[in-house]
This record gives C-alpha cells, structure tokens and sequence, in this order.
C-alpha cells in the first residue's frame, strides 16, 4: 500500500481520521449517558432501600437512555470493525471471495442501517407532531429519537465507507487486510 507523501495522492487513512474522531466523540457522549444513568440508579437504590424515596421516574429514564447509549456505541463498533461475522462458509473460499461477502455483508449492514435510521427519524417527527411524552416525568418522548439520529446517520457513513473501501481493495486483501479505516 502506497502512502499519500510517497505519491501525491490521497492516503484511504484520510477519508476515516473524521469518523474516527467523530465515532470516538459519539462513544464518548454514549459513555458519560450510561455512567450518568448508573449514578442515577445507585443513588435511586440507595433512596429505595434506606429513605423509601427513589427518584421518580428512574426506570424511564433508563429505558430512555439506554436508546441513546446503544445508538452511541454502534458507528464506535462498526468503525472498529467488532460487530460478529459469521465465516464459517467463506473461510476456505480465496481472499477476493471473501473481501467481496465482506462487502456485501457490510452493505447489507448499512441498508439496515439506513432504514432504522429513517423509521426512527419519522417515529421522532410523529411524536413530535403527537407531542407524546412520558407518563410519570412527562418527557417528550421525541428527545431520545431525536438524540439516535446523529449515531445512526454515522453508523451509514461509516457502513458506506467501509463497502466502498472493500470493493477498491486489491483483490489479493480481505477485509481484514484491506486498510479500509485506522
């Protein structure tokens, strides 16, 4: 593999650095809501069992959050290349048949991707327009929705780079190989 100072030409590395550093903000704003929501059931916990006074509302605002958390951590994932393959069929097949399943695997992936990301962005304008909200803290329910959309939108950013990245690799590298994203 060539690099951009030895011919001029643009490194594959350069197209990821930006979804690397947004995939790792993205991961980073997942974190803080998952410690943020620990606390919040710890300290709901410790109310419920020594002071019978629990936060209210705390079980909604876990199932809220946890939204939010995992739509944080899946471009992280996908960037990083850690969701689970199955190989078991490709693995005696050569590396261009497997770079190509890798490739229409992660399309696959990004299509799905693609449609959650557009139902969850037509369910946040519904319940915006409907302005439905929680039933015990009366929250509206097209917060956490809308706070999905900027991890799922990343997650078919990042689905499409790495598709593209595999149909141009070499046809001797396989996706594990092949220097799509750092």
């Amino acid at each position: 593999m060539t690099t951009g100072s030895d011919t001029g030409t643009r490194r594959p590395e350069d197209g990821g650095r930006l979804l690397r550093c947004l995939c790792d903000f993205n991961a980073a704003i997942g974190g803080l809501v998952l410690v943020a929501m620990a606390g919040m059931t710890t300290v709901s916990v410790v109310g419920r069992a020594f002071f019978a006074h629990p936060i209210l509302g705390d079980v909604e605002l876990v199932q809220l959050g946890s939204a939010v958390v995992v739509a944080c951590f899946l471009p992280y994932t996908q960037f990083r290349r850690g969701n689970l393959i199955v190989d078991f069929f490709t693995t005696n097949t050569s590396a261009g048949t497997q770079r190509r399943m890798d490739a229409f695997g992660t399309l696959l992936y990004t299509l799905v991707m693609a449609l959650v990301l557009w139902r969850v962005g037509a369910g946040a304008l519904a319940m915006h327009a409907s302005q439905e909200s929680s039933m015990l803290m009366s929250l509206p329910l097209w917060w956490p929705y809308a706070l999905m959309l900027p991890g799922l939108a990343l997650c078919v950013l990042i689905g499409l780079q790495q598709t593209l990245g595999l149909l141009r690799a070499p046809a001797g590298e396989t996706a594990q190989t092949a220097e799509v994203t750092p």
